[in-house]
């Protein structure tokens, strides 16, 4: 007998082993679903909440979980599969106690999916009350647990569970039905969101929200009775409210987060540095400002820290579903006239060549430049002013008279250097009129020129892209011109109510009050506002001034205890009146100033050569001219270095390191130029 009892053992441990390997072979050759589960894309702000999100390309709204409330995972494993931890993905104790409750009440009591199980099915959205359907669902959740950690499979279902509607994940569910992230639920909650994945569809509380209470209110009882919660916890669960309606998922920036997403790959989380309290305050002052306006007028603003170049708040329209008025046109990125908002930027390159100074005394008259006879706004002229009050009134006279010295090229390649990206009317050569507005360009590309004028010429990158902001390389103007301007701006008298002389600001108007625009900036924060019709159709009775200002001053209102005063002046600037001037700056003559180089007799630099990389060591520059009538006054960075010399060969006081641009005037005005990078 003992043989034959040996061989029976022998034979039943081969067998077992046969049938564990047979198992084994059955469940390793399980064909997978895909377990890469499409989310859709999400924009953040700069404090990580979320600014908008998008849907999948079917419409359901599926986002990646982030963080989840503890105390929710604790209760969901308590009550969907108190051992998730120990088994391999099917739950032999759950399957005992099913059948036996089956057999006993001759009627399905519970059942004995798992957490894994569960996955099974909603990753191949498979059927959930067939025998053949479980045994698919067992064989694929014993495959996920060997390929996958628990952790990675909860992850599964925190993305997949259904919730109503188009509603998966309880990211995405916690948003529409409570309006918040689900970091952080009340019990209650939690147990909403516990019950609604057993009968999505039946329990959906914006349509059954007695179904969803009693479902959820089951939960809290077998999670007391778990030992979960306390009594006195799940009484005044009880009593909280259920959501009734689905919120909208968040839409913060609708113009920039629809670019932003447009441009990148679906599902992709995209990090911005936007402020959110400055966005909703942005965007709430832009309902506002077109509350009393037409029906058709719209508005669009910028709003950025000129410092790192990181843009705060972005509204490319009031109201972006609102098809009367354009809405989902993105107004910060269309090209635009800018009336005299480019004005600023001429005076700063007239004051770092030495051409003027804000003292400087300029005409205002009626004058012809070719065919063309311009006309100040309000068609009067002022006579001899001070460019200050040229630029203080706006007025087109001097400014044009400025750019004829310049060059209209000139104020051209500056925009293109500060990052903007000015158009010209069917590629043609710039003209005089550039300066007045007659080119095209978005308010972003203005809101970044200013950005460069704040910063004291040095340009810098503007973006909402998380890491993409920055200082960018090389040199506008001069940081004297560029002060000067602002000193002349900040003093502008602000709209009816403002406070003064906290923002230098520029406002402009272009031709049939098409567009009304207003750009400011203090030491830290530069903004642009621009309104009108998204069509181009003039608005009768449209300023820059009545209609821009006020909502740029208010926007710089919003910002609060982060604004920064305007810096004081570098140590070279030339605080002066009139008649202490140097003779040359102290009237300009456009028509003997203009491209001085080129007349007979002008002064000629001979040394330094044009864009020469000299070694001062510490010992200065030494500079050489011929031709012009002395006494001669020399002027680096539009700043006066030497006075009434006679002398055609001369040291300047000058060691760098870094770019200067050299300037010469005679004693008729006439100017010669040099640029020169100096090396200690």
């Amino acid at each position: 007998m003992r043989p034959r009892l040996l061989f029976a053992a022998a034979l039943g441990l081969a067998l077992a082993a046969g049938a564990r390997d047979g198992f084994d072979s059955w469940v390793a050759a399980t064909e997978l679903p895909p377990l890469t589960v499409p989310v859709g894309s999400e924009v953040l702000a700069r404090d990580g909440t979320l600014l908008r999100a998008f849907p999948v390309a079917d419409g359901r709204w599926r986002l990646a979980p982030g963080p989840v409330d503890a105390a929710y995972l604790q209760a969901l494993i308590a009550f969907e599969d108190g051992r998730y931890r120990q088994h391999a993905g099917v739950d032999p104790l759950a399957v005992l106690r099913a059948a036996g409750q089956m057999l006993w009440h001759r009627h399905i009591v519970s059942g004995a999916s798992t957490l894994s199980m569960q996955v099974a099915r909603l990753l191949e959205d498979g059927p959930t009350g067939t025998l053949p359907g479980k045994a698919r669902q067992a064989r694929l959740a014993l495959a996920l647990e060997r390929k996958l950690t628990k952790d990675q499979i909860l992850d599964l279902y925190l993305r997949l569970a259904p919730f109503g509607g188009n509603l998966e994940g309880v990211r995405a569910a916690a948003l529409a039905y409570f309006g918040k992230e689900p970091r952080r639920l009340t019990p209650a909650e939690a147990a909403l969101l516990i019950a609604l994945p057993q009968s999505p569809e039946r329990r959906r509380p914006d349509r059954n929200p007695k179904e969803a209470k009693a479902a959820r209110d089951r939960v809290l009882d077998r999670l007391m009775r778990a030992g979960i919660l306390q009594a006195d916890t799940v009484a005044a669960a009880k009593a909280e409210p259920i959501p009734t309606r689905r919120r909208d998922f968040p839409a913060l920036a609708p113009h920039l987060t629809e670019r932003l997403f447009a441009s990148t790959p679906p599902g992709t989380r995209i990090e911005t540095v936007i402020d959110p309290r400055l966005q909703r305050a942005a965007e709430t002052l832009a309902r506002r400002a077109i509350a009393g306006q037409g029906g058709q007028v719209s508005v669009a603003m910028v709003l950025a820290d000129h410092q790192s170049g990181e843009i705060l708040a972005e509204v490319g329209g009031a109201e972006w579903t609102d098809t009367h008025r354009a809405g989902f046109l993105d107004l910060t990125q269309a090209p635009r006239s800018p009336g005299s908002t480019l004005k600023p930027f001429v005076y700063a390159l007239a004051f770092d060549d030495g051409l003027a100074h804000p003292e400087t005394l300029i005409e205002d008259r009626p004058v012809a430049f070719g065919p063309w006879r311009p006309q100040n706004f309000d068609r009067s002229f002022r006579g001899t002013v001070t460019v200050r009050r040229a630029l203080t009134l706006s007025l087109n006279i001097p400014v044009v008279s400025l750019t004829e010295a310049l060059g209209p090229e000139r104020l051209l390649s500056t925009l293109r250097r500060a990052g903007a990206k000015p158009i010209l009317p069917s590629n043609a050569p710039p003209g005089l009129a550039v300066s007045l507005g007659g080119l095209g360009i978005s308010l972003e590309d203005l809101v970044q020129a200013y950005a460069g004028l704040a910063r004291l010429g040095r340009p810098v990158t503007l973006s909402a892209e998380a890491g993409k902001a920055g200082p960018a390389s090389g040199q506008l103007f001069g940081a004297v011109a560029a002060w000067q301007v602002g000193d002349i701006l900040v003093h502008i008298p602000p709209p009816p109510g403002a406070a003064p002389n906290r923002i230098a600001y520029k406002t402009g108007t272009s031709y049939g009050h098409r567009d009304a625009l207003a750009l400011g900036y203090d030491g830290r924060h530069v903004a642009g506002v621009w309104m009108g019709r998204a069509d181009g159709t003039p608005v009768p009775g449209a300023f820059g001034g009545e209609l821009a200002a006020p909502v740029l001053f208010e926007l710089f209102d919003r910002i609060g205890a982060d604004r920064v005063p305007l810096p004081a002046p570098p140590p070279a600037t030339l605080i002066l009146p009139n008649a202490r001037l140097p003779q040359p700056l102290q009237r300009f003559r456009p028509r003997d100033a203009a491209f001085a180089d080129t007349v007979i007799g002008a002064p000629e630099v001979t040394f330094p050569p044009e864009g020469a990389e000299i070694e001062t060591a510490g010992e200065g520059l030494v500079v050489k001219l011929r031709s012009g009538a002395p006494p001669f006054t020399w002027l680096a960075n539009g700043v006066p270095v030497l006075f009434g010399t006679s002398s055609r060969e001369t040291v300047l006081n000058l060691t760098g390191p870094g770019y200067v641009t050299l300037t010469v005037l005679d004693a008729r005005g006439r100017a010669a130029h040099r640029r020169v990078v100096l090396r200690p």
